[in-house]
């Protein structure tokens, strides 16, 4: 593949797409797929033959706005309608070249106000398994750039000065990472796609993978190249069938086209990559957990140093990202370093995709510029909360994250301002809580999954974190003292500071952050056997206001 068969492949897409008068786009990513889009693809594509238009119906990725799904998008015109079914194939297929169907117009456009997209910029936009439509919105120009243009040392220069942070929750300098693999000799090496997804309500990844695989891959060829690595896995959990099926058929369709293999795009860079599928442990997220895990060992932390930069997967040094920072890669090298850095805030760069679940009226796919509120993603983006119930609490960063009240409505969203608020980016769920939910029975929620999740090597997380069960169980329940909270207290501290990976050290933080906003609803609870949401099993009066103590 030279630079002028790549040019020739995107002139080609892209009048293949011209001739039509209107392109009308699918979402059939796993959202809308199960409010059955596939069938009003189905409809919409027979419409179309029975009309005469000159259309073409095309499946897509994620769209963004769950709720309002089945999405189908409308091109050249940028129309965006929710909620269609097979019924409104025939109206809409008339309406093309007309007035818009106002009943199916709800509220997109304000959902995509404010939102940059930079990693879901294809997503809506491509068929994800057709690689020739990858191209043709400046696909593998980067690659082809890096290969042909640039040393390796240069492309790790170019990600350094864009400010780019890991994006599965740690918030690690890309660059420098990358730097450290490439500096461990020049022995084999290897790359791995961290797309162990699994926090509860967390979707980014999965999406990003069903909707723009060929992203993903360009961005991990690049960083093969530019840190010494042949060989690469993208480790998946089995749980996401759909976008397993999608990579598989874009790994296929890379190697077709050169850009997999050896000899890639004329030069003697040689790199491909496999899958591994994972079995659905949370601590598997972990890198050096994920890393026995593609070994065939059973999926456990181990102390470090030494770090998977110097000795990872089979002792070799390993360069390993999440989905969303390999999915970053490709657009920072096509339009330079300046421009990522001058999106997002002094220490956080960029824009950040987030799954916004929960009490909220918009859930869906969101990626807005690092700095934006939360105010603005949950009351402009998010549409606020629905059925007349009030905000009470956002929880960001998955079971390793906090729970922030309304007072921290208008932080801006970085990595140091969540986590000196007491939460943290994490990969990016964000769940929104009414005044339905009790925080002291949240707490106890995460708590529960990170006791189930834990691998059970070091004693502190293994019993620590079902000792923190079961005094939040005691407290829910009515039956706790105040020594039973102090002891609570303490051990958060200690599973804090003494577990041997990020799930131990993380899992207090979601009843560190309630105890520090909401310690009053645990003393509701423990002193008058009161639950203001009524989930719990307490069955105590509402104390009086004076009562209540912070």
């Amino acid at each position: 593949m030279t630079s002028e068969e790549l040019l020739q492949i995107a002139e080609a897409s892209t009048a293949e797409h011209e001739q039509f008068d209107f392109q009308l786009n699918v979402c059939m990513g796993t959202g809308c797929m199960s409010q059955h889009s596939d069938k009003v693809k189905a409809a919409l594509t027979e419409e179309v033959a029975k009309s005469g238009k000159h259309c073409h119906v095309r499946q897509t990725g994620c769209m963004g706005l769950c709720a309002a799904g089945p999405l189908v998008l409308v091109e050249p015109t940028e129309t965006r309608y929710g909620n269609v079914h097979e019924a409104d194939a025939k109206e809409l297929v008339d309406s093309l070249g007309g007035k818009p169907l106002e009943r199916l117009e709800t509220h997109l456009d304000k959902y995509f106000q404010g939102q940059q997209h930079i990693v879901l910029e294809n997503s809506g936009h491509i068929d994800p398994e057709k690689i020739d439509e990858y191209i043709g919105r400046d696909g593998y120009q980067a690659l082809m750039t890096a290969l042909t243009q640039m040393d390796p040392q240069t492309v790790i220069e170019q990600i350094s000065k864009s400010g780019l942070r890991g994006r599965g929750g740690g918030g690690y300098p890309t660059g420098l990472k990358w730097g450290m693999v490439a500096k461990a000799g020049k022995g084999q090496k290897y790359v791995i796609c961290n797309g162990d997804e699994g926090d509860p309500g967390a979707f980014m990844d999965r999406s990003v993978l069903e909707s723009d695989p060929q992203r993903v891959i360009e961005g991990m060829a690049i960083a093969a190249y530019a840190v010494g690595a042949s060989k690469g896995y993208v480790y998946v959990r089995a749980e996401y069938p759909l976008a397993i099926s999608r990579l598989t058929a874009s790994l296929r369709e890379a190697r077709r086209r050169g850009f997999l293999g050896s000899n890639i795009c004329g030069t003697t860079f040689a790199f491909d990559i496999e899958i591994r599928l994972g079995a659905g442990a949370f601590v598997c997220g972990e890198e050096t957990a994920l890393i026995a895990s593609i070994e065939g060992q059973r999926g456990q932390p181990r102390p470090r140093p030494p770090y998977p930069a110097v000795s990872g997967l089979w002792g070799c040094p390993t360069l390993i990202n999440n989905v969303e920072t390999f999915a970053n890669i490709a657009p920072i090298l096509r339009n330079g370093p300046q421009w990522y850095s001058s999106i997002g805030t002094e220490r956080s760069k960029g824009t950040k995709v987030f799954a916004l679940t929960g009490k909220i009226a918009n859930t869906g796919l969101v990626e807005i510029p690092m700095g934006m509120t939360l105010r603005e993603i949950i009351f402009e983006i998010g549409g606020g909360i629905p059925n007349g119930h009030t905000f009470k609490a956002v929880q960001t960063g998955g079971p390793s994250g906090g729970c922030l009240p309304e007072e921290h409505l208008d932080l801006s969203v970085s990595y140091d301002a969540l986590i000196s608020a007491g939460s943290m980016m994490g990969s990016g769920g964000m769940i929104v809580m009414d005044d339905t939910s009790c925080m002291v029975n949240v707490a106890r929620f995460f708590m529960e999954f990170c006791m189930t999740e834990s691998c059970g090597k070091c004693v502190p997380c293994r019993a620590g974190t079902a000792q923190m069960f079961d005094l939040l169980t005691k407290i829910c329940d009515g039956e706790a003292t105040h020594a039973d909270l102090d002891l609570l207290i303490d051990l958060c501290d200690v599973v804090k500071n003494t577990s041997l990976c990020g799930l131990g050290m993380t899992a207090p933080n979601p009843v560190l952050s309630t105890l520090r906003y909401f310690k009053h609803e645990y003393l509701e609870h423990i002193d008058n056997k009161y639950c203001r949401a009524g989930v719990c099993a307490c069955a105590g009066k509402a104390p009086a206001k004076e009562e209540v103590t912070a």
